[in-house]
């Protein structure tokens, strides 16, 4: 593999979510122990499943993994890391300050920009403490997917600047007189970062359209930010011996060799290497030595009556969601799932049935105009872009809090606007209006991954705690966007998944957090199954058979109504595609 040629101090796996980021650097990581060297694997990712690839609990919490002598892992909890961010700002000032104060510092401290900075400290800590250079030879990084990483990486140039240009609200990162060691801090971290003799960057896509442009957008975006040194994985390729075997298999080499052939050019230069799409799932010690390995395809005994199974279609839960007549509809889970396409397929439908519909998307690498290929009747796409919302909500504030302020308070208003906790608020007011229109259309929202969702909910959560403290003391009534996605009257949450064994415990913790903020999630939809698409080939075959027991515990533990759909022979894109996705018998509008 090119990309552990002579590998430097830190190594970061990126790419769009479910390309196989964890594995390949999980692979890595005991690639690189087993040759003798010391290793530290991180997952900077919200909702990490590494722990869930080596079979073991990890956490907030530098973990040797025993079976591989040299290998430590460590998950950063963002929740956990915020706790202790809190209790560090708040915990000298208690008693010292009154409590009214103290409350309102602990507020300030509640939403999901905190989160963020808190994992982002200790992101930062791991590139610029010293003592680690002793422990380790090599610290790996498996990061969330890439929209979020960008986002992560952006930040210590952000915070940098705020603090060097700054001198407003600091609330976000505490007393002041803290700031001077993370100015310090954040400019280590940039040069670590910059630094191509200590950082190398994989970007990790599939072979498809999609996933090459993804990553193709990285390797731009991560140049400018001075991360030049960059390596190029496709991972899951399904090697060309299958196509002859079966009609499925051969669509499927055919489309990835045409991405490849047509990759982008900005990822040409680049080097690069193929991984082959493996019959096991990547999970466990075995699978994870052998995931570099080119095993040949295995034979698997004829066993139709294995495959002959129904379940329920994406038709008849649209034709459920129909009956209300407007709703939120919120596509959640694992990034690489199929969200953007599945959110498409539901909004056609409902709009093909004759109701009006607004898709749109708070993934920062979503791509639905693409998916729909064109324009339908009663259907409207947007996305919520950071930036653009971001830029929309200083604009409102100046015009408003800043219309009355001399030239020095507006001068400080427009520096507390520069804080990058701004996006925060203004993506949440952004989330708010589409889930205030829900209630005179159907809104289809196709979420980030999930890591980056949770961040958003959590913002819901605390702007919900802060209206029903301040209500409260009046008795007014009040609804606020919390309550709206816990009422499933008027929020439907379809959890996403593949029938694979990291994607559906991803999905199960997915929805153990929204049961715990009171929001129940709707059905279940499984897909690109093998299995339902009854292939031939050998190694298709065998993936078949690891997705049944998946697809049984969706239908029969996690699920109170699911569907499956198959993998396709063509890719869903385009509205008459995206229809047939969702079933053949769709009413047309004159039947709704």
């Amino acid at each position: 593999m090119k990309f552990l040629e002579q590998p430097p101090r830190f190594l970061f796996f990126t790419g769009k979510g479910g390309v196989g980021k964890t594995s390949i650097a999980c692979a890595t990581a005991i690639n690189l122990a087993e040759s003798g060297k010391r290793v530290l694997l991180v997952s900077t990712d919200p909702a990490s499943n590494v722990g869930q690839v080596f079979g073991l609990s990890i956490g907030n919490k530098i973990t040797a993994i025993k079976a591989v002598p040299h290998l430590a892992a460590l998950e950063i909890d963002p929740q956990g890391a915020a706790q202790l961010y809190r209790d560090r700002i708040v915990g000298p000032v208690r008693g010292v300050l009154p409590d009214t104060v103290v409350k309102a510092i602990e507020e300030q401290l509640s939403g999901a920009c905190t989160t963020e900075i808190a994992a982002f400290d200790e992101f930062t800590d791991l590139l610029t403490d010293a003592s680690l250079d002793d422990e380790y030879d090599h610290i790996i990084f498996d990061t969330a997917p890439t929209g979020h990483t960008i986002r992560l990486l952006q930040l210590p140039g952000a915070w940098s600047g705020f603090l060097n240009d700054g001198k407003g609200d600091a609330s976000c990162l505490g007393p002041l007189a803290g700031l001077e060691k993370q100015r310090v801090q954040y400019k280590a971290a940039l040069d670590a970062l910059a630094d191509p003799l200590r950082t190398r960057m994989v970007l990790v896509a599939r072979a498809q359209a999609a996933t090459l442009r993804e990553a193709a957008r990285a390797h731009d975006e991560l140049t400018q930010i001075g991360l030049s040194r960059q390596y190029l994985v496709i991972n899951g390729v399904l090697p060309a011996s299958e196509a002859t075997l079966d009609p499925l298999a051969h669509a499927i080499v055919g489309r990835e060799q045409l991405a490849l052939a047509n990759t982008p050019a900005n990822l040409q230069a680049l080097p690069c290497d193929l991984v082959s799409l493996k019959p096991f799932n990547v999970v466990g010690l075995e699978a994870l030595r052998g995931l570099f390995s080119n095993a040949g395809t295995l034979a698997v005994e004829d066993d139709d009556a294995m495959f002959a199974f129904s379940a329920p279609t994406l038709a008849a839960l649209v034709d459920e969601i129909a009956l209300d007549g407007h709703g939120l509809v919120m596509l959640m889970g694992k990034g690489g799932v199929g969200k953007t396409t599945l959110a498409a397929a539901v909004a056609v439908a409902l709009a093909h049935r004759g109701l009006a519909v607004h898709l749109t998307t708070s993934d920062p690498a979503g791509r639905i105009a693409e998916t729909l290929g064109g324009t339908l009747e009663n259907l409207t796409v947007s996305r919520i872009d950071p930036q653009a919302e971001t830029a929309r909500y200083r604009e409102q504030i100046l015009r408003t809090k800043g219309a009355n302020l001399d030239a020095a308070g507006r001068a400080l208003l427009e520096e507390d606007l520069r804080s990058p906790c701004t996006e925060e608020i203004a993506v949440f007011q952004a989330f708010s209006r589409a889930i205030r229109e829900a209630g005179k259309k159907f809104v289809v929202m196709d979420t980030a991954p999930t890591g980056h969702t949770l961040l958003l909910l959590d913002a819901t959560g605390a702007y919900h705690r802060d209206v029903a403290r301040q209500m409260g003391e009046t008795g007014m009534h009040f609804v606020t966007p919390m309550m709206q996605l816990q009422d499933p009257k008027q929020t439907k949450v379809l959890l996403v998944t593949l029938a694979e064994t990291t994607p559906v415990l991803e999905a199960e913790n997915l929805q153990c957090d929204l049961l715990r903020a009171g929001i129940t999630p709707w059905a279940w939809i499984v897909n690109n199954s093998v299995a339902a698409a009854q292939p031939h080939s050998p190694l298709l075959r065998q993936r078949a058979r690891n997705e049944m027991r998946e697809i049984d515990a969706v239908a029969t533990r996690h699920a109170k109504r699911y569907a499956v759909l198959p993998l396709l022979r063509d890719e869903p894109v385009g509205v008459d595609r995206l229809r047939d996705m969702a079933g053949d018998h769709l009413k047309s509008p004159s039947s709704s």
